[in-house]
């Protein structure tokens, strides 16, 4: 539920008697444009900034840290952005965190020394938190329910086709024009998304007084903690999103030990070949959630997938097979990921009460966001160890133990005891007394 001041937005197309168009409901084009605006930016100078800092005499640590405190940024953000929509709405926050994520950019042309770099990535990260919260609770407050499924795989297009894009478009101009034409890019298109933000509906979520006058004129039981209805889809994600930052940081390299000719480039490709696969089966996941009306179905079957492309991953790096093999590898782990992104945000939104989307958001992101930076460290920790295999055989174990989690609160959905007006536990107590 929104506030009174958000137009009427959820009856776009319900019963209209005319095919639905996600493009007609306010706010979802300009939204996508934003999402496109922002992610691009991001993905300008993701690769670069390590880069730009090892070109100016900088450590590999100092490298490393400028995304480790960018996404400390980002989690952080993320925790607390619910709040700041229900005190400001999703058109000033989203409005402010592209232009976070954006024009801080600039900064960079003032140096690399290590204060300065870590300080603008810092600010970035604390616009792509806000930004990365507040765009998925913003459509499913647009969008009606019965579209949401696919109004979800829609968004993960735009992230995908803008990763794809502009991942290697920042190395390109780099090349050609050097780092400060990036750094000016990516401001620019910060602005850009937040001019789009500007133009979206006012929508802004019910504050807690709110909820809490709400709940005092209903006479329904007791809402369920949050946790209890978040928790499994959110692991979900995470078990998947920590072998995707063991396959996003040492998949090339691993490519190069087979291939030491091409592997560099293969591997690049194979990256590309992850998130497009990610991207289409997203959005068909999407679709067929809007078709059966049951978010997470999709979810065992797609662990079990992840669980097969890393276990192809780790089996073709330890017997030196054929690297068409990890080509396959790829496309499988690439679209299981896929799915779980949107079957795991879909059931957050299909558990919680329409009124706690950002919440679900939040959730969803901080998972996917820490599960990335605990497989790029941890998994990555294992390489030394027991080598690139070793490292994807791990990753695919943790995906199976997802699989046992998700499979048990299936079992337990279907045999468990509600706590609130249960007739049958009713009787039994009668009998006893």
């Amino acid at each position: 539920m929104v506030s009174q001041e958000t137009p009427q937005v959820e009856q776009q197309g319900g019963a209209t008697g005319t095919a639905f168009s996600l493009w007609r409901v306010p706010g979802y084009l300009e939204t996508m444009a934003a999402i496109a605006a922002a992610f691009g930016a991001w993905s300008l100078l993701l690769p670069l900034l390590p880069l730009a800092v090892l070109d100016n005499g900088g450590s590999a640590g100092l490298a490393g840290a400028t995304t480790g405190i960018f996404m400390a940024a980002t989690v952080l953000t993320q925790i607390v952005t619910p709040r700041l929509l229900r005190s400001f709405g999703y058109r000033p926050v989203m409005a402010g965190a592209a232009f976070m994520l954006g024009v801080p950019a600039l900064g960079h042309l003032l140096g690399m020394e290590p204060w300065l770099v870590l300080l603008f990535c810092a600010l970035r990260g604390v616009g792509f938190g806000a930004l990365t919260v507040a765009e998925s609770a913003l459509i499913a407050e647009l969008v009606p329910l019965r579209y949401l499924g696919k109004a979800t795989g829609m968004m993960g297009v735009f992230i995908g086709l803008s990763q794809m894009l502009f991942l290697p478009a920042g190395l390109a101009i780099e090349s050609a024009w050097g780092f400060s034409t990036a750094y000016i890019l990516a401001a620019a298109m910060g602005l850009f998304a937040a001019i789009m933000c500007i133009r979206l509906p006012r929508v802004r979520p019910e504050s807690k007084a709110d909820r809490a006058a709400a709940r005092e004129h209903t006479d329904g039981p007791p809402r369920v903690a949050m946790w209890k209805l978040v928790l499994v889809p959110a692991l979900s994600v995470t078990t998947l999103s920590m072998s995707y930052g063991l396959v996003s940081s040492f998949l090339p390299a691993s490519v190069r030990e087979i291939d030491p000719v091409t592997g560099a480039v293969l591997g690049g490709i194979m990256l590309s070949l992850v998130g497009g696969a990610a991207m289409v089966f997203r959005y068909a996941a999407g679709e067929f959630a809007d078709r059966t009306g049951r978010p997470g179905v999709l979810t065992i079957p797609a662990q079990i997938l992840g669980f097969a492309g890393m276990g192809l991953m780790a089996a073709t790096v330890a017997f030196g097979w054929s690297v068409w093999w990890l080509v396959l590898a790829a496309v499988a782990f690439g679209g299981a990921f896929g799915v779980i992104q949107n079957e795991a945000l879909l059931s957050m939104f299909n558990r919680l009460p329409r009124e706690n989307v950002s919440e679900a958001s939040a959730v969803w992101n901080i998972f996917y966001d820490s599960g990335t930076g605990l497989g790029s460290v941890v998994l990555a920790a294992l390489v030394p160890l027991w080598g690139y295999a070793g490292a994807y055989g791990a990753g695919a174990f943790i995906i199976i133990g997802g699989v046992a989690i998700t499979g048990l609160d299936l079992y337990l959905g279907a045999h468990r005891v509600t706590e609130y007006g249960n007739i049958k536990t009713r009787l039994k107590r009668l009998r006893k007394v």
